[in-house]
């Protein structure tokens, strides 16, 4: 079992930045995919940004030269840094864990630009 805890969300103006975490703890393994994805009512969970432990990045287009996703397997920490908020940004954003044979979520934090 893996537990994904998220914070840092909150509210920020447009222009604005925040730092997500996400603190994961159990069997984690070795090879995996740590992602953040996001949700706003009505509409389906996308993919932001997703690392894997292989170093390679993704992200969606629409936070490209904005945001960051990095680890810290140490503390067994995933962040996003977030720059440049838009209003559009504003979702409920959850901390994923991927692997061949599991897959994990967090329970969401909440991330609202508006100024």
């Amino acid at each position: 079992q893996v537990q994904l805890v998220e914070s840092g969300g909150g509210l920020v103006q447009p222009g604005g930045s925040l730092k997500l975490s996400c603190a994961a703890s159990g069997r984690i393994p070795s090879v995996a995919v740590f992602g953040w994805y996001r949700q706003v009512p009505g509409k389906q969970r996308e993919l932001v940004a997703n690392l894997s432990n292989l170093g390679r990045t993704k992200y969606v287009d629409s936070v490209k030269g904005r945001f960051g996703i990095s680890r810290d397997n140490a503390k067994n920490m995933v962040y996003l840094q977030m720059n440049n908020l838009r209003s559009e940004d504003t979702a409920v954003y959850y901390c994923n864990m991927n692997s061949i044979l599991s897959n994990y979520w967090g329970q969401g934090t909440q991330v609202t630009v508006s100024s």
